[in-house]
């Protein structure tokens, strides 16, 4: 399908580029992904996603906006407290760009409903704020393409991993850490851009994947420390003992850790 005259105004920037292009833009407008978690990181990779002309967005969370979410999670408003986090990343994405339909699922991902959740997408990212979730994101059995990330205080990191290219997440953390052994963001703080910054990097890992161009993180781990200013990338070797991705996996059921 030909791309309309207000699209072609819309993404002329893509289209100029020599590495999109109009067929790498129909790339995106055709492209499904879903993010995991709305908040810190998965608002600055909705919001990039969808201006980027990503045709299906999926987005899953249970939460409802709060007053503390406002300084990083920028897909929300005030206005927006008290209402669903699916519900307002959709309103904001939708006003921002009509081409693109987001589907919402308000729940939390569970060993139950994650296989049915990623069924239909593309690409994941990994958005979310608990170790539970990020190796249920890895370990699901279909092996879908995925961005992980995390950030604390003003750290932060991000690695891809793509079937068969590369070690997966659990191949670089091989089990979730002791209860209360890593603290969380409400425990510890963040700075509200950190969100941003690896949000943002999520988002174009997850357009390279589409459109098939540049290296992706994959067989690495992006490092970020904003008061440094120092981003190092540190190469991860494939554990050929990975209890999910192995030469003898021994993990064959999704696991919900107790979070």
């Amino acid at each position: 399908m030909a791309l309309t005259d207000e699209q072609i105004e819309r993404y002329s920037r893509h289209i100029i580029l020599k590495e999109v292009g109009a067929k790498g833009q129909k790339k995106l407008l055709n492209a499904k992904v879903l993010i995991i978690g709305a908040g810190g990181l998965g608002a600055p990779a909705a919001m990039y996603l969808g201006a980027a002309g990503v045709g299906t967005i999926g987005i899953v969370d249970a939460d409802e906006v709060d007053l503390s979410n406002l300084q990083r999670q920028i897909i929300h408003g005030t206005a927006d407290i008290g209402k669903a986090k699916v519900k307002s990343a959709k309103e904001t994405i939708n006003a921002m760009n009509p081409d693109v339909t987001v589907k919402t699922y308000r729940q939390f991902v569970t060993s139950e409903n994650i296989m049915d959740l990623i069924a239909d997408y593309d690409f994941i990212i990994d958005g979310t704020d608990n170790f539970p979730a990020k190796f249920l994101i890895n370990d699901v059995m279909a092996k879908k393409p995925f961005s992980h990330a995390g950030i604390i205080r003003f750290k932060g990191q991000l690695m891809t991993y793509v079937p068969g290219e590369g070690p997966c997440y659990r191949c670089v953390f091989k089990n979730p850490p002791p209860k209360d052994a890593v603290p969380t963001c409400k425990q510890a703080g963040v700075i509200g851009a950190m969100g941003g910054v690896i949000g943002s990097l999520q988002a174009m890992e997850a357009i390279k994947y589409i459109i098939g161009k540049g290296d992706l993180l994959t067989g690495r781990l992006l490092t970020y420390d904003a008061l440094k200013m120092e981003f190092h990338t540190i190469k991860l070797p494939k554990d050929h003992h990975c209890a999910i991705c192995g030469d003898n996996p021994t993990i064959h059921e999704l696991i919900d850790y107790e979070q």
